[in-house]
């Protein structure tokens, strides 16, 4: 197979959210919320056990009256917030507007973090002619979060699932990410840390890689072996 163009997943592929406790004090302070440690410790664990941070854990158990848009919440910016602030409203926080500035947090720049080789390995996929497509089921544009972490000078289209009304694993979505970078699905090698979700390029005929979902510090490299799939 000669690989002529990369589809990447995002959140656990080429970039990791913040941990939950990061993302909950840093919006605390930003209001000017101010709680005690114990009860700190208590929101940010029952947060995570909700799967309220979008891209962190899943939820332990998602309540049958969110069921339906849980299933569905990638298919819509509206959907995408609504599941997960009804996820993050299952925990009583202090401030009612807690849930929104949330939501808002996990959507800007500062809470991501890039995988350590994610640069290298686009710069890389770049410099063999190889043209790459983020391909996400997702509820917002993260394109302000390459740019502003300097990986958007190395994607050359974004496939968002919001933008489409389809998500992954509906090949869908996968043709149209092929057909942005204009490559033939059998040229083309899917990335993606998800094999329910990513797994679905492989109807179309794609070669699929997949990558462990870990904390950016504990996975330093775990991309680079895409460049010896590329060849």
């Amino acid at each position: 197979m000669t690989v002529k163009g990369a589809l990447f997943d995002f959140s656990g592929t080429l970039l990791r959210i913040e941990p939950t406790e990061v993302w909950l004090r840093a919006v605390l302070d930003a209001r000017g919320v101010s709680v005690a440690p114990d009860d700190f410790a208590r929101y940010a664990a029952l947060l995570e056990a909700a799967g309220a941070l979008p891209g962190g854990a899943p939820p332990r158990r998602v309540p049958p009256a969110l069921a339906e848009l849980w299933a569905t919440r990638d298919l819509s910016a509206e959907r995408h917030r609504a599941a997960y602030t009804g996820l993050a409203r299952q925990v009583a926080l202090p401030d009612d507007g807690l849930y929104d500035a949330l939501y808002e947090r996990h959507m800007t720049p500062a809470a991501w973090r890039p995988y350590p080789d994610a640069a290298e390995v686009l710069g890389e996929l770049r410099r063999r002619g190889v043209s790459v497509a983020v391909v996400s089921n997702i509820g917002w544009d993260l394109r302000p979060v390459f740019r502003a972490h300097g990986l958007d000078r190395w994607v050359d289209a974004y496939v968002l699932s919001y933008e489409h009304g389809v998500q992954k694993p509906d090949p869908g979505l996968f043709t149209l990410a092929c057909e942005a970078i204009g490559h033939d699905p059998c040229d083309v090698l899917m990335v993606g840390d998800s094999r329910p979700a990513d797994g679905g390029a492989a109807e179309l005929g794609c070669a699929v890689h997949f990558v462990d979902h870990l904390p950016a510090d504990e996975r330093p490299a775990g991309l680079r072996p895409v460049l010896r799939l590329v060849g």
